[in-house]
């Protein structure tokens, strides 16, 4: 296991967001298949493993990519799983059509994540990507379609900046808090380690393995489990 590093925040050192070739292994393994285009790692696990994953605007073969913040490790998409398929979403949405404080705090974290983008996109060297231009993820600023996003949105930024995304980190603190490392047996660490290169910063492949989600029902509107856009 990695030795300790800073809390998974904002905080994280600008030279821990550079992806190693360890932490794209990781990822893939994390995943069950392999990463493309990471291009910073903006939350890490108190043990140092990617909790999230920051996926260039643009794909190295072109295709605009608007979910920057893709939430990875298992135990963490699996408990944001199961709030969706508790009917957390729904219930946000009717909330943030009642409550103008709340819609406007959201409105922002739908800003900050534009400005994140824009970000990263001037480190990694992408440039700007005019087809997803006002567009952010999540279901951001008006409504709320995919938990998984804004919990990415929140481990990357840090408190005080999604309050969706808060909540529901909040709300999984019974299988996930940020001050304990959950990685032991959370994915497949056995077998060959990936070898392609599929990435912008080192070698990976395909690991012939499969996350470990726990199986959720799927509720009446919108899809657990699911993340927009596929890092």
């Amino acid at each position: 296991m990695a030795a300790q590093v800073e809390e998974n925040t904002a905080a994280v050192p600008q030279e821990s967001r550079q992806p190693s070739a360890h932490d794209l292994e990781v990822l893939s393994r994390q995943l069950g298949r392999p990463v493309r285009d990471v291009v910073e790692i903006p939350a890490r696990c108190v043990c140092g493993n990617p909790l999230v994953a920051a996926t260039a605007p643009r794909l190295s073969n072109g295709t605009p990519f608007p979910t920057t913040f893709y939430l990875t490790h298992p135990v963490i998409t699996s408990a944001v799983s199961r709030l969706e398929a508790g009917g957390l979403m729904n219930e946000m949405n009717t909330r943030l059509t009642a409550d103008q404080n709340l819609a406007g705090a959201y409105h922002s974290a739908h800003e900050d994540y534009l400005q994140a983008r824009n970000d990263i996109a001037g480190r990694s060297g992408t440039g700007a990507v005019p087809e997803i231009d006002g567009i952010s993820a999540g279901g951001m600023p008006t409504r709320v379609k995919c938990l998984h996003v804004l919990v990415g949105h929140s481990l990357a930024a840090g408190p005080g900046v999604n309050p969706l995304g808060d909540e529901a980190l909040d709300a999984i603190s019974e299988w996930w808090t940020k001050d304990r490392c959950y990685c032991d047996g959370a994915w497949d660490t056995a077998g060959e380690a990936p070898s392609r290169d599929l990435s912008r910063h080192g070698p990976q492949g395909l690991p012939d393995i499969v996350g470990r989600p726990a199986p959720v029902r799927k509720p009446k509107t919108d899809t657990p489990g699911h993340q927009e856009g596929t890092a």
